[in-house]
């Protein structure tokens, strides 16, 4: 019950966790609360709200450790105290450096008792986002696809729409939605002048801000792309950049980050780019790349999950690949993906994938 009420939190949360909490007492439910967006109560003093007195001796179950520290609200954890809370259930510890323990420590010092662990997997799952951007500092790195039941991403004139069909786009404007930034390169932002906003759903909460790398200052800041009554926009580029770009995109109203050259190659360095957004607040940037920046992500090892949304069409040999680049030379040497979920869309399928990474 907390887990499905901290979702409700999903699209309005962040760059805060999307927290649930239920309060048990003798076997009933005397409170519950997720928490809605930053700077409004956490879901713990929701609850607490809602139950009133009835508080007193209960437990409480929560999907993420109760913050220790004054931010924005005060402490869930003292509020837990003050309500006489006796028992506290929580599915995962916050790696937030803010918490990290501290939380829970606060509360069994108090001699309330606690237990880790009940449900961690589905708070693991729901909260992946988060709990990566907390543990590394960087956004976790989504790489969005349609591609054709052959593997390829368009036709051999470069069109592509439409691959799919309405329910796996309507699919991929709520996966945008979840996401607090859209990537794209410079090469598709010519290509597509695309919008990136979030569509096709009721009363979106807010849009994500649409990132384009752009190292040398290719793309004119013309278009949908840079019209700030869309959705924000934000350059990263690189010192190569040409100042009359620069210069124009900020005029369009756009923000411009300057990180290095890659390392590797032309373009940004995308792990500098990364950090960018997760100093942001981002905890999940959408990639909606094309091949180049797809497979330049997947060779750095900063790609953390595919969503291909595969249609029932095939393109042949002269369409477009999902990635370019440099590829193994043997199946020995290539890299390991699997597919974690599966989903069904109209008359087509969405695969998610996850590297698989040595321990």
């Amino acid at each position: 019950m907390a887990l499905a009420l901290g979702e409700r939190g999903r699209l309005t949360a962040p760059p805060n966790p999307w927290v649930g909490c239920v309060l048990e007492r003798e076997g009933q439910v005397v409170g519950a609360g997720f928490h809605r967006a930053a700077g409004e109560p956490h879901a713990e003093v929701v609850a607490l709200s809602e139950a009133g007195e009835q508080a007193w001796g209960a437990t409480a179950w929560v999907t993420l450790e109760p913050c220790s520290h004054h931010g924005r609200t005060p402490p869930c954890a003292e509020a837990l105290l003050a309500a006489g809370i006796a028992r506290v259930v929580v599915a995962l510890a916050d790696p937030d450096p803010q918490v990290s323990g501290r939380g829970i420590e606060r509360l069994q010092a108090a001699g309330v008792r606690v237990e880790i662990g009940p449900g961690a997997d589905a708070a693991q799952e729901s909260l992946r986002s988060y709990l990566h951007h907390r543990s590394t500092g960087r956004p976790l790195c989504v790489l969005k696809a349609a591609v054709s039941l052959d593997g390829r991403t368009a036709a051999a004139d470069g069109s592509s729409q439409w691959i799919t069909g309405p329910e796996a786009r309507v699919d991929t404007h709520r996966l945008r939605a979840e996401s607090q930034a859209v990537v794209i390169g410079a090469g598709t932002a010519l290509a597509d002048r695309p919008m990136l906003n979030v569509r096709h759903l009721e009363d979106p909460p807010r849009q994500p801000t649409r990132v384009l790398l752009d190292a040398t200052g290719r793309v004119p800041a013309t278009g949908p792309l840079f019209d700030p009554a869309l959705a924000p926009t934000l350059v990263v580029t690189t010192p190569s950049a040409a100042p009359g770009a620069v210069n124009a995109w900020l005029g369009a109203g756009a923000e411009v980050a300057e990180v290095p050259g890659s390392p590797v190659g032309a373009g940004v360095d995308l792990s500098a780019a990364l950090e960018v957004l997760g100093d942001r607040g981002v905890l999940q940037a959408m990639v909606e790349g094309g091949p180049t920046l797809h497979g330049a992500l997947i060779r750095a090892g900063l790609a953390d999950r595919m969503a291909l949304y595969v249609g029932g069409r095939l393109l042949g040999a002269r369409g477009l690949p999902l990635l370019a680049g440099p590829g193994p030379a043997t199946i020995a040497e290539a890299p390991e993906w699997r597919i974690v979920d599966s989903h069904v869309l109209g008359h087509d399928v969405r695969l998610d994938c996850e590297p698989v990474r040595e321990a």
